[in-house]
């Protein structure tokens, strides 16, 4: 962790809806001016999409599994040197993985494949990450403690999958098998790198549907926020939630234990810029104690 240098990491497994907490994070950035920089963790997937895809075959082969949730296929001692580098000086190689045509074409590349690595802007004010491994632990590497704010989008597994299905049925252009496969072999890997680091987080918020998802693998559309509820839990240790003003604040909020409060679905971005405004104002009022204290000690 770093005060002059702070990092705010969402993570969440693939179709969690990491996407939608990026928009409201946004949101965030402009209305108090912040300059972040952005970091996606498909940035540090080893393997390009058809090197993937030889990798799958090799595995399948000799009876192993490889997902992109695990170390085989992710480099989790280069994203902790990212998140050190960055705390240290502010700075860091990064790179883009290019999902669709869409994202490639501007690169004059195939999609599936990797931008360049390049230095990250100088002068920002925090960094910002969403991806799959933002509070990963394992024995080589420890990116969670690099992380100043760290919160995760935690969906019930069976509507995470329907996301996941629609998500990469309709925009990503793989076919209803193949996803499947994905995640009935990502597993192993989920149990071990993903739902350990939501242990880990300063806020989590949870998507609960109210509505029938029992057979995630034959729904044809995800249920709506409004269809939900959305389970927001807080650190233990967090005493800086003004839990009777987001109470007063969002209609329909109730508290289900004493770090623990529930939102009807529909008022989810309300409830994030809420709840993780005053936390990012946090880190930007000790990020400018920080940068005080240091200019004060160079002119002595």
């Amino acid at each position: 962790m770093s005060a002059k240098h702070p990092i705010l990491a969402i993570t969440g497994s693939s179709g969690a809806g990491t996407t939608t907490t990026t928009a409201a994070i946004r949101h965030i950035f402009r209305n108090l001016g912040v300059n972040a920089a952005e970091v996606e963790g498909d940035a540090f997937h080893r393997y390009t999409r058809p090197e993937m895809e030889v990798e799958i075959r090799k595995a399948q082969e000799q009876g192993r599994h490889i997902s992109y949730f695990g170390p085989r296929a992710n480099d989790f001692v280069q994203l902790e040197s990212l998140f050190k580098a960055y705390g240290d000086t502010g700075s860091g190689q990064v790179r883009r993985y290019l999902h669709t045509f869409d994202d490639a074409v501007p690169f004059n590349q195939m999609p599936g494949t990797f931008t360049p690595w390049q230095t990250l802007p100088n002068n920002t004010d925090l960094l910002f990450y969403e991806g799959l491994h933002g509070g990963v632990v394992t024995d080589e590497a420890n990116v969670a403690k690099h992380v100043d704010l760290l919160v995760g989008m935690v969906p019930i597994v069976n509507l995470e999958w329907i996301q996941k299905i629609v998500r990469d049925t309709t925009e990503r252009g793989h076919s209803r098998e193949a996803v499947m496969s994905s995640i009935v072999r990502s597993m192993e890997d989920y149990f071990n790198y993903i739902t350990p680091q939501f242990s880990l987080t300063h806020v989590n918020f949870q998507r609960v549907p109210t509505v029938d998802t029992s057979n995630p693998f034959s729904a044809r559309e995800i249920p709506s926020h409004d269809e939900s509820y959305v389970v927001v839990r807080f650190r233990r240790e967090m005493k800086n939630v003004n839990y009777p003003y987001l109470l007063q604040m969002i209609d329909g909020a109730f508290m289900s234990r004493v770090n623990t409060m529930v939102v009807p679905g529909g008022k989810m971005g309300l409830a994030m810029e809420l709840i993780l405004t005053p936390l990012i104002e946090e880190l930007l009022e000790k990020k400018r104690k920080a940068s005080f204290q240091m200019d004060w000690v160079s002119e002595k």
